[in-house]
């Protein structure tokens, strides 16, 4: 005689994972669970600090709403809750008698933290919880030294990394889900308040789309037509030579192991080929430093650099915050980045190294200011690349790399393309000058109707004394014991 059992339900916890797609925690719900709860539970009062900032909030209730979407079609909507995580999840298997709770793992500190407390809670009430690998290639705990400590320099982490990355494959998303048979309250997404209440958000929703489909349409069309040109396009911001998928990979809208799949199925062997994987390589750096090191956030790893004279200019941080620096090519990251929530990665070098090394303010707020204002805020890897750009961090720069914007742009910006775009006052300027409108002869400033400090502002630092000033006052930071 067969023994009737009920079937079991499972609540599987959406974070930073907003697809279908290749969803571990998902596919495993599924696997011993019939009924499916998917849920989002808004605890942003946890994050302390580093609660996402505005831009992230509005890619944030885009996505959520594709996702409401696509639960929906596939037959179990999205709950939504606002609360304290593990009161809102005790709440939610009282209401659906779930006996599983499934989510894919995050890295942060305050993360990883509160996990911990939920896992140990939910398994002491005699649940089923389990967390999964769904952002990352290889967890930071996988890849360490013959010493068994952690790399603290990407090229021999990524050695020893690349490998077990290329062994990751994807899974496909589910073809249905069954809710539970009551079903639960919702809260609806407007009620989170991620818009902004003034419509400062018109240049990002411009440029962006969130979501799942946008992201894997975006993938297939950088692996085909841009991604064999890498290693040289990524250096050129007046072109649209990068992917772009920064933000879809913090919201997890796109599985990082798709994405690789994607570009070593569709882009042919090449550097552009090699040069953006080992990008996906800096991103997992990124995540397994602030692991293994999480007091960086806030700190610097070099504990020298607590005794760093840093410059404080509030004038002199308004003046780049709001791309008023007189440096054109700074000027014009800090004006993309602020009518559209990104910025290309080359300036953002440029940029920061202008903040940290020229006028000498402290990296953490420009780190704050990133954090504030980019759709693709990722607290791992804003922490690493504003550590590097300080020289304070894991793999970082010498402080002897200061980058000169003026050559920078002539680089890399040759015609200037990307600097008229978002500095127009200079738009007008020969291309000898676009970089540096403070050399234009007086003749030809009075022939073109130009006028510094009336036209365009005057640069807020000499770039060779204070380039100067820098390397004296790094290079005295060595010799403190």
């Amino acid at each position: 005689m067969l023994m009737s059992m009920t079937p079991k339900t499972a609540l599987v916890w959406f974070r930073r994972d907003l697809r279908l797609d290749d969803h571990p925690a998902l596919l495993a719900a599924l696997d011993s669970c019939e009924h499916i709860v998917p849920v989002y539970i808004d605890d942003r009062a946890a994050q302390g600090d580093w609660t996402p900032g505005e831009a992230s909030d509005w890619w944030l209730h885009h996505s959520l709403a594709l996702l409401q979407d696509a639960l929906e079609a596939k037959g179990s909507p999205l709950v939504i809750r606002e609360g304290e995580a593990l009161e809102v999840l005790r709440k939610l298997i009282e209401e659906s008698g779930a006996s599983e709770v499934h989510w894919n793992r995050l890295y942060e500190p305050w993360t990883r933290e509160r996990d911990t407390t939920v896992k140990q809670a939910l398994e002491a009430d005699g649940l089923t919880v389990c967390s999964h690998n769904g952002s990352l290639l290889t967890e930071p705990w996988t890849v360490m030294t013959k010493t068994g400590t952690p790399y603290k320099v990407f090229t021999p982490y990524w050695r020893a990394a690349k490998p077990m990355a290329a062994s990751a494959g994807p899974e496909d998303a589910p073809v249905a889900l069954t809710p539970p048979k009551t079903p639960l309250h919702s809260q609806t997404l407007q009620s989170l308040g991620l818009l902004p209440d003034i419509r400062w958000d018109k240049g990002i929703e411009a440029t962006w789309q969130p979501g799942e489909r946008a992201a894997a349409e975006q993938a297939q069309k950088f692996a085909i037509d841009a991604a064999s040109n890498y290693d040289e396009a990524r250096n050129l911001p007046g072109i649209d030579g990068v992917s772009r998928l920064s933000p879809h990979l913090h919201f997890g809208e796109l599985s990082i192991r798709r994405l690789w799949q994607i570009i070593t199925s569709h882009t042919p062997e090449s550097d552009g080929r090699e040069v953006y994987l080992s990008e996906l390589g800096w991103r997992e750096f990124s995540h397994y430093a602030l692991f293994h090191f999480p007091d960086t956030t806030d700190q610097p790893m070099n504990p020298k650099f607590h005794h760093f004279e840093w410059r404080e200019d509030e004038a002199q941080l308004e003046a780049w915050q709001k791309g008023q620096t007189g440096i054109p090519i700074v000027d014009a990251g800090m004006r993309q980045l602020w009518q559209t929530g990104w910025m290309h990665n080359r300036v953002r070098m440029i940029v920061a190294s202008f903040l940290v090394k020229n006028i000498r303010t402290h990296w953490l707020h420009g780190a704050r200011w990133f954090w504030d204002t980019l759709v693709d805020a990722d607290l791992p890897a804003n922490t690493l690349g504003w550590q590097w750009s300080a020289g304070c961090g894991v793999d970082a720069a010498p402080y002897f790399r200061i980058f000169n914007p003026v050559s920078q742009g002539e680089r890399f910006d040759p015609e200037g393309d990307y600097v008229r775009k978002w500095v127009p006052e200079v738009a007008g300027l020969p291309k000898k000058y676009v970089h540096a409108p403070w050399k234009l002869p007086a003749k030809d400033a009075e022939r073109l109707g130009f006028e510094l400090d009336r036209d365009y502002a005057a640069p807020i630092a000499d770039l060779k004394t204070s380039r100067e000033s820098a390397l004296s006052a790094f290079k005295a930071l060595k010799e403190v014991s």
